[in-house]
């Protein structure tokens, strides 16, 4: 499933291909169709992200909301072959962002005469303009609010340090952490606790901090709580800057550069079950919990709390 560092992504190169511009929306999925006619032919105002929820503001007080879940993804293709728009500053890439996928019908290299290209798969909603799409496939929600819908769902939330800040979130994350009896390995992922973090993300933090992810979220010290939402807030950060999730800090420059391009080289325990801690040596377990799978080191991990 995306984790937060991808969601903001995606509001933040939305935003700068879409923001102030009228777009066609459609469904050539047909499930979005009624969605998408409420939105054609409207200008998108801003993209934002709360953790794992996107939400793009257009005309007439409509707030577009999409949660990926597990399998959903953006596809973004532009007539130019980037997703600049002339003279402008902003990103180059053009690519699949979301659930990790094989991309399908977006090419770069589309030459203008051949733009937009034809809608390839399930595509559930369509964005486009004249000089770049933006195809949504596989998404767990995908629904039209109205401001009031929107803050409701946004309140229930817990905080996001790129929404609420360093210092505000960290003393919500401090209150929402500690009313709660939840296992800490089980409040890290719950998205009315703390928004964005996912298995991957929680598995690393609570691996960093070396904490049981068994004992109750309340029974953790406000200054571990804390140390856990200022490590969020700097891997989120880092996340959104790179798209990459890289959550060990135990690499030299040349470690960090193999970690970027490997996958296997990134993290401390998520992944690795069975194989040997990079710390303690001993075998990396595997629990399902909630449904889950959450990885950790049964000797690492038994810090103060």
């Amino acid at each position: 499933m995306p984790e937060g560092h991808s969601v903001h992504r995606i509001a933040n190169l939305l935003g700068h291909m879409f923001a102030g511009h009228v777009l066609d929306a459609s469904s050539p999925q047909g499930r979005f169709t009624d969605g998408a006619k409420l939105l054609n032919q409207t200008m998108l105002h801003r993209t934002y992200a709360r953790g794992k929820h996107l939400f793009a503001v257009f005309d007439g007080d409509r707030i577009l909301r999409v949660h990926l879940g597990i399998y959903g993804a953006w596809d973004v293709a532009s007539a130019t072959g980037t997703t600049q728009r002339a003279g402008a500053a902003g990103p180059q890439v053009v690519t699949s962002l979301g659930a990790p996928r094989k991309k399908r019908g977006t090419n770069p290299d589309l030459a203008q005469e051949n733009f937009p290209p034809e809608p390839v798969g399930q595509v559930r909603l369509r964005l486009l303009d004249e000089f770049f799409v933006a195809d949504l496939r596989g998404p767990t929600a995908c629904e039209v609010l109205n401001p009031d819908e929107a803050e409701a769902i946004e309140n229930r939330l817990g905080p996001d340090p790129l929404v609420d800040g360093v210092d505000a979130g960290r003393q919500e994350f401090v209150r929402r952490m500690s009313a709660t009896s939840t296992p800490v390995g089980l409040a890290l992922m719950n998205q009315n606790v703390v928004s964005g973090i996912g298995n991957v993300y929680r598995a690393e933090i609570l691996f960093r901090h070396r904490l049981d992810p068994f004992v109750p979220s309340r029974s953790l010290t406000d200054d571990t709580l804390e140390a856990l939402w200022d490590d969020w807030c700097a891997l989120l950060a880092e996340g959104v800057k790179t798209g990459v999730m890289m959550t060990r800090n135990d690499l030299d420059e040349e470690g960090r550069q193999l970690a970027f391009s490997k996958t296997a080289h990134r993290y401390f325990v998520y992944g690795r079950a069975g194989e040997p801690c990079r710390v303690c040596g001993r075998r990396v377990e595997l629990v399902v919990a909630a449904a889950r799978k959450l990885y950790f080191c049964p000797s690492c991990q038994q810090g103060a709390v």
